[in-house]
């Protein structure tokens, strides 16, 4: 099956042409055809399948007769994040470039004057995240009456992230009678409800079982110390497979503290994280897919829904705290049909972590040569570390202990807190990243061969 059996228009067939391509995915055969039609449909599909074309597609050809009015937008599209927002207007510039049909971009971290005046001019397409639309919805400045078709992307992040209120709110002020695409990952209850509530008898496609990974990404996983993640961490980009990479952290302070650490060490690096204005975002992220840098250290802010062709490494630096984080993390790469390899790195602590993952994703994550399990701390290694004595006692402890007994409580150097280990990693990194194709260490024997 090709583009045009889907029923797609001779003018959007060229512009598919156009980007290259031929050959529609799963989700986009399953949700076209009945999209055209105007089903509400309901697509489970994991990251990098092609969703977003699948419903960019058939709106185009759907909007193309009609007509706009001021501050009635003909459709809207709800995305949970900034740059998901903005890879879907790219997609339309994209795709509808042989239709003339009027789009606007509402998000946050932007000025709003430029957005109220695209609105006021009238548009065929909103898309919009739900905080930017209750604000613009707040003051007059945007009116819902006339959309006739509702897309709501990526729906469990959008839970994750407390929009579903919003989300509710958007869908009561929005006419009955209208056409409702929902697209999410997984299904947890609360989704299944919402779908329940506003969706007109959907056409469900599902095109792989919810919250597995891609088969086309290599899964690794090497245990480490905290202490050592970094070291770790420059081990396997200066690895001659990695062609780029993004960088996963919790913490937006990890992520600016491995940025400045990344840098120094002579890596072409950039950052992504909330704290940061939405231009010098986009900045960062455009770098990466120009290859101005070949690696990008994010926060979960970008783990959804970024395309970037042809990355072949995803570093979980932390495990993430939520089993589908990992999902759609992993996801960056292994896309379009093309293969990737997504590698963790994992502490004892993060035990509990990574079986959460494993048992959502079927499977355990293959470790490296003799790391078969991550152990949970021993009874001996949880037991409150012994009061330090005093100089006079311990001359006194060691002039009437037998031989094996005179070494001092604490010869060991007691625990630091991560934040200084890590501190102590940057001031001594190289100077030079450099590529290197040298024999690897003990740890990444197995997993990088």
């Amino acid at each position: 099956m090709n583009f045009a059996d889907l029923g797609l228009s001779e003018e959007l067939l060229r512009a598919i042409g156009d980007s290259g391509y031929d050959t529609p995915t799963p989700i986009q055969k399953g949700t076209i055809p009945s999209a055209l039609m105007g089903r509400d449909l309901i697509g489970i599909a994991q990251t990098g399948t092609g969703k977003t074309a699948s419903f960019v597609l058939p709106m185009i050809d759907i909007l193309h007769h009609g007509r706009s009015r001021a501050r009635m937008p003909r459709s809207l599209i709800l995305e949970p994040t900034r740059e998901l927002a903005a890879q879907v207007a790219e997609n339309f510039e994209k795709y509808g470039k042989y239709h003339k049909l009027s789009m606007a971009l509402l998000i946050g971290g932007v000025q709003m004057g430029d957005q109220v005046k695209a609105l006021e001019k009238g548009v065929d397409v909103l898309i919009a995240t739900p905080g930017r639309l209750m604000d613009l919805f707040g003051r007059g400045k945007i009116l819902l009456n006339g959309c006739q078709l509702l897309v709501i992307d990526e729906a469990d992040r959008m839970l994750d992230m407390g929009f579903i209120p919003d989300i509710e709110e958007i869908c009561s002020r929005l006419p009955k009678e209208r056409q409702t695409l929902l697209f999410s990952a997984t299904m947890p209850p609360p989704i299944q409800k919402l779908a329940s509530k506003f969706l007109n008898d959907p056409k469900r496609i599902e095109v792989a079982r919810p919250a597995t990974a891609n088969v086309n990404i290599e899964q690794r996983l090497i245990l480490t110390r905290s202490d050592k993640k970094r070291d770790v961490l420059r081990d396997v980009l200066r690895h001659n497979e990695v062609k780029n990479a993004i960088i996963f952290s919790n913490r937006k302070t990890t992520v600016r503290d491995l940025y400045t650490s990344l840098k120094r060490s002579g890596f072409a690096v950039g950052q992504i994280h909330g704290d940061m204005e939405q231009a010098a975002r986009i900045a960062e992220f455009d770098r990466f897919k120009q290859d101005e840098i070949n690696i990008l250290v994010a926060s979960d802010v970008a783990a959804r829904g970024l395309d970037v062709k042809g990355v072949s490494h995803v570093i979980n630096f932390d495990v993430p705290w939520q089993p589908d984080d990992y999902i759609h993390r992993i996801g960056r790469t292994g896309r379009a049909g093309a293969t990737g390899i997504a590698i963790t790195l994992a502490t004892k602590e993060d035990a509990e972590a990574v079986a959460g993952i494993e048992k959502l994703i079927g499977m355990p994550i293959p470790r490296a040569e003799g790391q078969e399990a991550i152990a949970e701390p021993t009874s001996e290694e949880t037991k409150p570390e012994p009061k330090r004595q005093s100089s006079r006692t311990r001359s006194r402890a060691a002039g009437s202990a037998s031989p094996e007994r005179t070494r001092p409580v604490d010869e060991s150097p007691p625990p630091v807190a991560v934040a200084v280990q890590e501190r102590s990693a940057v001031e001594a990194e190289p100077a030079d990243a450099g590529e290197w194709n040298g024999p690897l260490p003990s740890f990444l024997s197995v997993s990088l061969s």
